[in-house]
């Protein structure tokens, strides 16, 4: 890659062990996993195998049991964050005007789901996320007997903060037991140290396309659970793929390439944070010394080591991109399903950021293929674009 990619929080390239995967599946199993052929029992055997490879990254044979329905393929994050949400508020009819409670600084996946769920009667509640943490205070103030559903995302898109879902389960389980928890998890899968499913979260999002897998491939992992007491409904139906969750024909390859995604971050998620930890180290330590005027917008609290947050006074993010876009770097102005929008982020305001650092806020989004030379051609880029930038906004 002759750039330095640092968007990864957008897309990460696709790893090799996908990428043989899927060519392998392409030319040999193109079968539909619902024959009863033996070419249809062929793709669905790599359907489950990639099963079984994203159960064992998610630490789920050692926190859960292994059932395949528990485990739901989709077409992305937002397919499953809509399965979880549209899913659980709508499975049973004594449930209709429940609360629902989500983070303010969600996805838009989420945001909006919870919106459309307002429009069909149910009460909605906002948590502002001051510093990128829930407001505890704020969110036990909010809890009822009749909330029926919590989403709590647990690294935050933009900024890299970390939710404790654990405080937010027990907060809301100790109102009403019954209160089903969901975390949108698809920045924090195989990006923090602990397995997903040693979370308390009742369904978990995850997404192929940033763990270097495929895009088009995303899945929601539900507790045996509430699937035995049909707590959660599905909203595509067809022909019943996906133990009747989501129908429709499996994207066979896609799911494969996910699974030796996974499979493959799974077995160097120690060396993936020690990397992490050294490039984002290396990135406020060149920034500090040699851009003093760029602000940093580091979260309280715990955080994830791969996003980090810059606010450049001054200078619109929009201008800014351009400019390192055509040294060769690439970084994102945030959530990269928000940026062509002109909205300004919801989550830096609920940060604490003024409308106009709002504006000229980049994210920087680390991977495995970063090195030392990509943080250096940042600063670099980030200094001469600065110097250039300010000269110009000086001179109107």
């Amino acid at each position: 890659m002759n750039c330095s990619y640092l968007d990864n929080s957008a897309t990460t390239p696709l790893c090799s062990a996908a990428y043989q995967k899927m060519t392998e599946v392409l030319e040999n199993n193109f079968g539909n996993p619902s024959s009863l052929h033996k070419l249809g029992m062929e793709a669905e055997k790599c359907v489950n195998e990639a099963r079984e490879k994203i159960f064992s990254a998610l630490g789920a044979k050692k926190y859960g049991k292994t059932k395949p329905q528990m485990l739901v393929f989709t077409s992305s994050g937002t397919e499953a964050n809509n399965l979880a949400l549209i899913g659980a508020a709508t499975a049973k009819e004594r449930l209709k005007g429940g609360k629902i409670i989500v983070g303010e600084t969600e996805h838009p996946s989420v945001i909006e789901t919870a919106k459309y769920l307002a429009s069909r009667g149910f009460r909605i509640a906002f948590i502002p996320s001051p510093r990128g943490i829930w407001d505890m205070e704020r969110f036990r103030a909010e809890l009822t007997n009749d909330t029926i559903l919590v989403s709590a995302m647990l690294v935050n898109n933009e900024t890299g903060a970390l939710n404790d879902i654990s405080a937010i389960t027990e907060t809301a389980k100790k109102k009403n037991p019954d209160v089903i928890i969901h975390c949108d998890a698809v920045q924090g899968f195989l990006k923090l140290s602990e397995p997903l499913a040693a979370l308390p979260a009742d369904m978990i999002t995850i997404s192929s396309h940033k763990i270097g897998g495929p895009k088009g491939v995303g899945a929601l992992f539900i507790r045996e659970k509430l699937i035995t007491s049909k707590s959660i409904a599905p909203f595509v139906h067809g022909g019943g793929q996906e133990s009747g969750m989501r129908s429709g024909t499996e994207n066979t390859a896609g799911i494969a390439g996910f699974g030796a995604a996974a499979e493959y971050a799974s077995q160097n998620v120690s060396q993936t944070l020690d990397l992490f930890y050294a490039l984002r180290f290396l990135t406020e330590r060149l920034i500090a010394e040699k851009l003093p005027e760029v602000k940093l917008n580091t979260p309280d609290g715990y955080y994830a080591p791969h996003i980090i947050s810059a606010t450049i006074p001054g200078i619109r993010s929009e201008t800014m991109l351009h400019f390192l876009s055509s040294r060769g770097v690439y970084v994102s102005s945030g959530s990269a399903c928000s940026s062509n929008s002109g909205h300004k982020s919801h989550v830096l305001r609920s940060f604490g950021l003024s409308d106009k650092e709002t504006d000229s806020t980049i994210r920087i989004s680390l991977g495995v293929q970063n090195t030392v030379q990509d943080i250096e051609n940042l600063v670099n880029a980030l200094g001469e674009g600065i110097s250039s930038l300010s000269r110009i906004t000086k001179q109107r």
